[in-house]
């Protein structure tokens, strides 16, 4: 689990990453990446919308996610920020095909290894 300070908590911090970072699509994930430079640990920031399904569907797919993240976290460079927007597609992959499709993007944007 992702602890408070490496997760994105304000709007204005998920609205920047999406508008003005690197993005990656998949088929179940849409990954935004910006690096700005701090000396932080990297923060990482969930949208999962209605379209993904009914809440107990959502949380489980956040839930996954945020657990892919965790074990990505020490592969992030400092001071990044990554916002990971979940697909439709997200509400039946396994935890291995959302794991597989956010390292793809992660190793495509922040040049980290799988």
């Amino acid at each position: 689990m992702l602890a408070r300070p490496f997760r994105l908590t304000r709007g204005s911090d998920y609205r920047l990453v999406v508008r003005r970072g690197s993005r990656c699509g998949g088929a179940k994930v849409v990954t935004s990446l910006l690096t700005t430079g701090e000396s932080r640990a990297a923060r990482f920031g969930f949208i999962i919308s209605k379209q993904v399904g009914t809440a107990v569907v959502r949380n489980t797919v956040r839930r996954r996610l945020k657990a892919v993240c965790a074990e990505a976290l020490a592969r992030v460079p400092e001071g990044t920020d990554v916002v990971i927007r979940a697909l439709p597609a997200s509400a039946t992959a396994t935890y291995a095909e959302l794991s597989a499709d956010v390292n793809r993007c992660l190793g495509r944007l922040a040049k980290v290894p799988s």
